[in-house]
């Protein structure tokens, strides 16, 4: 219980104050304990927000229904809308946790590696879907795959800064869909 709620306290005041900003110290007693009930817990404010890390992974893929690598696989473009809207609608709920764990990757090496493993197996999972469909050359599945998920990483963290300000929901999300149906579905010849 009390390392629950060192985790979910230390998420609101990375929130509110920033992840390098935070001390451990501002995090024990935002739970109402000490620096060595933190200590008990936690071998650092890094090793933490490694676990807050982890929490995000299994929100972000607990509702990846079908899996991703099944959705480019596919290439189907209704299971494609359904998995970038259902990424859409979680980003209210992932969205401190994104932020802490962006600016902790800043300053910590561990975290920014942390970071790129996960695009790096997300990419490579994409790809698995595009190597399952025998869908185009083997060369280019890789960037392909990197390609649509850079965008919606990208579209993701615009809107946790920003909100649907710059543009609408409806028309980022059918703009992000065309994309990646043309990236990951679409292998008719070109000219």
């Amino acid at each position: 219980m009390t390392r629950r709620l060192l985790l979910e306290q230390a998420l609101e005041i990375f929130a509110a104050k920033g992840y390098a900003a935070t001390t451990i110290d501002d995090i024990a007693a935002a739970a109402g304990t000490t620096r060595t009930t933190f200590y008990m817990h936690f071998a650092s404010k890094a090793q933490l927000m490694q676990e807050l890390v982890t929490v995000l992974d299994e929100i972000f893929t607990s509702a990846d229904k079908p899996p991703l690598r099944e959705v480019v696989s596919s290439g189907d473009r209704r299971l494609v809308r359904a998995f970038i809207e259902t990424k859409a609608d979680q980003w209210p709920v992932t969205r401190p946790y994104v932020l802490a764990a962006n600016q902790a990757a800043a300053v910590e090496p561990d975290i920014a590696a942390i970071r790129e493993r996960w695009y790096d197996a997300t990419i490579s999972e994409m790809k698995r879907g595009l190597d399952d469909a025998d869908r185009f050359d083997p060369a280019a599945r890789r960037i392909r795959c990197s390609l649509a998920f850079g965008e919606l990483e990208y579209l993701s963290v615009r809107w946790m800064l920003r909100g649907w300000s710059v543009v609408d929901r409806t028309t980022a999300l059918d703009v992000l869909v065309d994309s990646w149906c043309h990236l990951l579905a679409d292998d008719g010849a070109r000219t």
